[in-house]
């Protein structure tokens, strides 16, 4: 049997949680860069110095954001893929890509967190790494098993050269996690990086307003983007 949390514990877990959801609320009217401990301080009723016993720095505080906005993200997406059929490749890509969308919509804020423009004087320390590719390898164990199924991405363009050189990090990444075979072809990986930059960029000209004027459904045309990056790898996607 567990140990029973003391009430000293239970309200450190308590004021933990109010600061970081007014944290989140701060990134949704004032964005990333404005984020101050006093101001959250302030928002929760506490002394500014007294929320240094929770995180010892702004910095600490960002990091603890993008860890949980990291997680719930790769949570909507990993349950939204799951729920599909495995031999049904393209029905796992388009939830996979759809709940992507869903819950960076529903999240602003947070997305400017995670993909906006970067909080000037904060470097994201190493265990955000593996929270922030959730997503990704999603995406890339769809390919994976596409891959193994027989299907293969389209052809690399003629005249473009061969990037293999450019990501063999993320080849070495994917192959020792085990998210594709040590044989999958490097355009696999190549346009599984675009599509994953691709999905992303789109829902930020969406949310930044940059499709105003210029498409009339935001999620039908998210499904279409979606739809065309998986064709790129050799995925049908029936909308």
């Amino acid at each position: 049997m567990s140990t029973p949390r003391t009430a000293r514990a239970l309200a450190r877990e308590t004021l933990t949680r109010a600061i970081l959801d007014a944290a989140r609320a701060r990134l949704r009217t004032e964005g990333p860069a404005g984020l101050s401990l006093r101001a959250v301080a302030r928002d929760v009723g506490m002394v500014s110095s007294a929320v240094y016993r929770y995180f010892s720095s702004r910095d600490a505080l960002l990091t603890a954001l993008l860890l949980e906005t990291y997680g719930e993200l790769g949570d909507a997406v990993e349950v939204a893929e799951a729920a599909v059929a495995r031999d049904d490749l393209g029905g796992r890509w388009l939830a996979a890509c759809r709940a992507l969308r869903e819950w960076c919509v529903a999240h602003p804020g947070d997305f400017a967190l995670l993909y906006g423009t970067p909080v000037p004087g904060y470097a994201a320390p190493q265990d955000t790494v593996e929270p922030a590719t959730r997503v990704v390898r999603v995406l890339v164990a769809i390919v994976g098993d596409a891959h193994a199924a027989g299907l293969r991405p389209a052809p690399r363009p003629a005249g473009v050269a061969d990037p293999a050189d450019l990501v063999a990090g993320a080849l070495s990444f994917v192959v020792a996690h085990g998210l594709v075979a040590p044989d999958a072809p490097t355009e696999a990986v190549v346009r599984t990086l675009m599509a994953w930059t691709e999905l992303f960029g789109t829902v930020s000209f969406e949310l930044f307003g940059h499709l105003v004027g210029s498409v009339a459904d935001y999620p039908r045309w998210f499904d279409h983007v979606a739809a065309r990056l998986a064709a790129d790898l050799g995925i049908a996607v029936r909308l």
